[in-house]
């Protein structure tokens, strides 16, 4: 009975031991669990807070990245509107340059006709040759074919013109000569005389002398002076054998014998 007691209290104790064991050993697990749970608690809110920073780096980053392409792209489009300003402004700037170099060309085409319209030519006129100014050439052509035309009074003020204007030209004696003729045929038979003789006197070698003195002659004539239309034609006759103009005047002074 003692013995059973004994056992019995003895198995008490164990059992009691072994509670108080099981106990603290579920007290120091529980600790160990919430420990366990703090620590992961700590590391997963640190996990939490370093991804979230880490994230808002991202965040920031890719903020930041963004901006930077937008400013890139901002200045690729002034670069591009920049670069189509100076095409614009090198395509105008060719034309401008073609533009002057062909007036540059048209200029120097249009100094170069001035300069020969300038330049004297080389002309043959009652088998003479001579050098005369363009506009010289053209103001005896002008008066002659004003005379072609039967317009002897015009004609006259254009050779008078002509003479006035180009006293030393080539075409002098022509002129004198055509001039002569023009006053002859509006009956200015001494204006006509003395044009007549101021060519005999002034070129004696002209082809033209000739003609001019039978000129004088039918000037002398019909201004009612045979005796001097006759010296001429004689002294025509003389100086000038074998010419049209003194056969002419062989007939005219057979005629005033």
């Amino acid at each position: 009975m003692v013995f059973t007691l004994l056992v019995g209290t003895g198995f008490a104790q164990a059992g009691l031991f072994d509670d108080d064991e099981a106990r603290r050993a579920i007290l120091d697990l529980r600790q160990r669990i919430d420990m366990l749970k703090q620590t992961s608690e700590q590391n997963l809110s640190d996990e939490v807070k370093r991804f979230t920073e880490d994230a808002k780096r991202a965040s920031e980053d890719s903020a930041q990245l963004r901006r930077a392409l937008l400013d890139l792209q901002n200045q690729l489009e002034v670069s591009r509107a920049e670069m189509a300003k100076l095409r614009g402004q090198n395509e105008q700037l060719a034309r401008e340059v073609a533009e002057i170099q062909r007036n540059q060309k048209d200029a120097g085409q249009s100094l170069e006709e001035r300069i020969r319209k300038l330049e004297p030519i080389r002309v043959n006129v009652d088998g003479r040759d001579f050098l005369a100014d363009p506009a010289e050439k053209r103001d005896f052509e002008s008066a002659m074919a004003v005379f072609r035309k039967g317009d002897f009074s015009a004609a006259q003020t254009f050779f008078v013109e002509f003479l006035n204007r180009y006293m030393a030209s080539g075409y002098r004696p022509s002129a004198l000569f055509w001039l002569g003729n023009s006053q002859y045929a509006t009956k200015d038979y001494k204006e006509a005389q003395s044009n007549f003789r101021l060519l005999v006197q002034q070129t004696p070698e002209h082809m033209r002398v000739p003609e001019a003195m039978l000129a004088i002659a039918n000037c002398q004539l019909e201004m009612k002076d045979a005796k001097a239309a006759r010296k001429t034609l004689e002294e025509l006759v003389a100086k000038h054998p074998g010419t049209e103009a003194a056969a002419a005047a062989k007939e005219r002074l057979a005629r005033l014998k």
